[in-house]
């Protein structure tokens, strides 16, 4: 892996160099601090079968790592967190310590949404993280026995919304947590919620080298709502290309 912009420089050989380099290079500033990791075939794709790892390679895999090490919180649907087979968020192997040592937990936190609690049982009942957390943020119309049916497995019921979860309120909500560093996983149609409420400071897109075709959706979903980003990094790895884009207004 090498970094071309802002200054070229070769990333060290070491995993644990490696992994801490990345962890500079993708260090989040002080206060709240929004950001979308994502992935896209050269043709636009955000999956292969349904499933983003189809476009990925390991290196993506690490820095999916690092992106997640760095978090407070990780935000995904539920309809992403089916289709992936989201569990827990894990420890880092190489940063989990120093994140403990600040009095960070060992992993972040993981935030699952879905306004109607429709909650995949294999998620429910996924084993638990040591050092780890999951919490699932839905509506204050959310059916109660669903609700019961989750608070039944331990995990934490958060309302940020009436009818659907409100990405401002979702944000309100983990601030009241002490979370200030947000990663948002998707899906698309998460993504686009919080591109249009304006409160996305960052996107890191995976630039795949690979053609896909079909009918694959983007990585945001919403409705036209143009907006500028600069590119602030771009790493590189066998073809792939991984950006950093941040909002003009982003500091």
């Amino acid at each position: 892996m090498r970094r071309l912009l802002p200054d070229p420089m070769q990333a060290p050989a070491d995993p644990r160099a490696r992994a801490r380099w990345l962890a500079q290079e993708y260090a989040v500033p002080e206060g709240l601090w929004v950001r979308a990791n994502m992935i896209s075939s050269l043709d636009g794709a955000s999956s292969v079968a349904g499933r983003s790892g189809g476009l990925g390679s390991r290196a993506d895999e690490a820095l999916f790592a690092i992106t997640r090490a760095l978090a407070d919180v990780i935000v995904v649907g539920a309809q992403t967190a089916r289709s992936e087979f989201y569990g827990p968020a894990e420890p880092h192997p190489y940063l989990a310590d120093a994140r403990v040592a600040l009095g960070r937990p060992a992993a972040a936190t993981m935030a699952v949404i879905s306004a109607r609690l429709d909650i995949s049982p294999a998620l429910l009942e996924q084993p638990a993280v040591p050092g780890s957390d999951t919490v699932v943020i839905t509506t204050r119309s959310a059916p109660a026995d669903a609700r019961r049916r989750v608070e039944e497995h331990g995990i934490e019921v958060i309302e940020a919304g009436e009818n659907v979860v409100n990405p401002s309120q979702l944000v309100d909500v983990v601030k009241g947590k002490g979370f200030e560093s947000v990663l948002l996983e998707g899906g698309p149609n998460l993504l686009g919620q919080f591109h249009h409420a304006r409160i996305l400071n960052e996107i890191c897109l995976t630039i795949s080298p690979r053609i896909v075709g079909g009918e694959s959706s983007r990585i945001l979903l919403s409705d036209e709502d143009v907006r500028d980003l600069r590119l602030v990094s771009l790493l590189e790895d066998e073809g792939f290309l991984f950006t950093r884009y941040q909002h003009q207004s982003s500091s």
